[in-house]
């Protein structure tokens, strides 16, 4: 067509259950918790970068930027630029593989919240960063095992797809196919 449409595909950690970034690492460092997140032990990170080479979907990031340096010439101490650092989530150095989390800190501690009030946690206790922040809602977070849940019922959708399905990595993010109609005599 004379006027091609670009479209962005946001494309975050897929928390695979098959995930091949899991089994290369040589201290893992990255494994899968019984919730079924990939995690990372940043501590125990040695920056090998083999995760990052053998994640299908390239959203491991290394962290080449090391913060402490900023630290030391008061750059973050003033008021406005102290707020950038999120205080639920620790500054990794140098040298660490980053990725997305499922916000593990907020899921901790809605579980610590259902604790106490002596119930289940349920998935809608938890609100990821990026799901918060969306402002169409089109980011939905849930427990998918529950099959009354919105992103259960999601996942049903005749428009929902895995990327890379076929890899046989078992991704956990789901994603809603959008379709245009480019004729304008189309149905």
């Amino acid at each position: 067509p004379d006027d091609p449409i670009v479209s962005n595909q946001p494309m975050l950690c897929q928390h695979c259950d098959n995930a091949p970034c899991e089994n290369v690492c040589p201290v893992n460092a990255t494994n899968h918790s019984p919730d079924g997140l990939n995690q990372m032990a940043y501590n125990r990170c040695v920056g090998t970068r083999y995760c990052s080479n053998n994640c299908p979907y390239k959203v491991r990031r290394y962290n080449f930027f090391d913060f402490r340096d900023h630290f030391e010439d008061e750059y973050y101490q003033n008021n406005l630029t102290a707020l950038v650092n999120n205080p639920e989530v620790t500054v990794r150095s140098r040298g660490v593989m980053e990725k997305c989390t499922f916000c593990i800190q907020r899921i901790m501690e809605a579980r610590s919240d259902a604790i106490t009030e002596g119930r289940e946690l349920k998935g809608s206790d938890v609100t990821t960063a990026c799901q918060q922040a969306c402002p169409t809602n089109a980011i939905v977070f849930g427990d998918m095992n529950d099959p009354e849940s919105k992103i259960s019922k999601l996942r049903e959708h005749n428009l929902a797809y895995h990327v890379l399905e076929e890899l046989n990595v078992k991704p956990n993010v789901t994603y809603i196919a959008k379709l245009r109609n480019t004729h304008p005599e189309g149905n």
